[in-house]
């Protein structure tokens, strides 16, 4: 049997257990959710929402569904059944135990809309995202080039199931159209909304204009950012917002496109073989995603709650990623080459100088494997832990 590959976000989750009646666990299609949960909590009942006979049971006679399933109870796509969401409240104030009910669910706008409604106070929330690069080097999973970790991206199944990064995403992708979009909104023709996914993956790691993709596309604009929406309460994408501070009022305030998967990337791009990423005209915008999202994934499965930035003015000059603490800018430049040069650190020259209002820690992440000390920036393999 293959390894079980441990996941970072079991230590929070399991320090919240008995302080929340209710854990909520979110993220995409095929993160691991339920294998985490079931790992986690054997002693817990298993109910999957997406079985008709549980969901038919909870939509129509929810007290006696609970009354059934009262406590230490897992339901899985809980959002599937709205109405529950009022009940579950009910039932865990009379009862005031902790760690009663256990909620996951792929579908981050219906799940977290229910809970802020309904539950606001009662659950510790989690997002539960493919593998970060921390979790691959524990487990000895992580690729030796960053061409070959682009390529697979971090669903679990590629890895944990030896399953073809190509097979797997093509199967990804039609299951995520059937299920998730078409129970978001009505899309009649998902063709068109295909093609909107592969041109928002020719724009990763680029400034965000919705207008260009819905003409394009040959869709409204409105509609281009109704299906953006979809793309990220489904954990498929997500917007990297600039940094704004006094010093400079000429920075850009359009947002930086992301894909929580690069693997996802690849194969909405036409890659089929991990060699290709070094000869793809977005090498640097695949690399530059990949060591973004894996912050973003860090972020979330060890509970930081931390806001990442980019940073820009009208000259085009760059900081690819920041960090803004109480004490000091953690400020990251990030680059595919394996080859350093004093350009490389232009940008973050630039930022260290202008910036007036705390000290900055310059970083360069590269493609290279050695990490090392270079004048005033710290330099980091693609490997490298952050």
């Amino acid at each position: 049997m293959a390894q079980l590959i441990a996941r970072n976000l079991a230590k929070e989750i399991s320090e919240r257990k008995d302080k929340f009646p209710i854990l909520a666990v979110t993220g995409p299609r095929q993160s691991g959710k339920t294998t985490l949960l079931k790992a986690m909590f054997p002693d817990y009942t298993y109910v999957s929402l997406e079985n008709p006979d549980n969901r038919s049971f909870a939509g129509e006679d929810p007290n006696g569904f609970l009354k059934m399933y009262s406590e230490r109870v897992i339901l899985d796509e809980v959002q599937r059944v709205p109405e529950l969401f009022s009940y579950l409240q009910t039932a865990v104030d009379a009862l005031g135990q902790m760690g009663q009910y256990i909620l996951s669910g792929s579908q981050n706008f219906h799940l977290v809309k229910n809970i802020t409604q309904t539950l606001a106070g009662r659950v510790a929330l989690f997002r539960l995202l493919p593998l970060d690069q921390e979790e691959m080097m524990d487990t000895s999973i992580l690729p030796d080039s960053y061409a070959e970790a682009c390529f697979k991206g971090g669903y679990p199944a590629v890895y944990h199931r030896g399953i073809e990064p190509p097979d797997f995403y093509t199967n990804y992708i039609q299951t995520y159209i059937e299920k998730d979009v078409t129970e978001l909104i009505n899309i009649r023709d998902t063709n068109s909304f295909r093609t909107f996914l592969k041109l928002c993956a020719a724009r990763a790691g680029q400034l965000l204009s919705l207008n260009a993709i819905a003409n394009e596309c040959n869709i409204s604009q409105p509609t281009a950012k109704a299906w953006l929406s979809i793309l990220e309460s489904s954990y498929i994408v997500f917007l990297l917002y600039p940094y704004h501070e006094n010093f400079n009022k000429r920075l850009v305030k359009t947002p930086k496109l992301y894909f929580y998967d690069t693997g996802l990337i690849c194969y909405l791009l036409g890659i089929r073989e991990h060699q290709e990423v070094l000869t793809n005209r977005l090498k640097g915008n695949l690399f530059e995603n990949m060591v973004i999202a894996n912050f973003q994934k860090i972020n979330e499965h060890r509970y930081l709650h931390r806001d990442y930035y980019f940073w820009q003015d009208h000259n085009g000059l760059e900081v690819d990623l920041l960090l803004k603490t109480p004490e000091y800018f953690d400020v990251f430049e990030i680059k595919a080459t394996q080859t350093l040069n004093n350009d490389i650190f232009k940008n973050l020259q630039h930022f260290a100088k202008i910036i007036q209002s705390a000290p900055v820690h310059s970083h360069l992440i590269y493609g290279g494997d050695q990490s090392l000390t270079r004048s005033t920036v710290d330099v980091q393999s693609w490997r490298g832990k952050v």
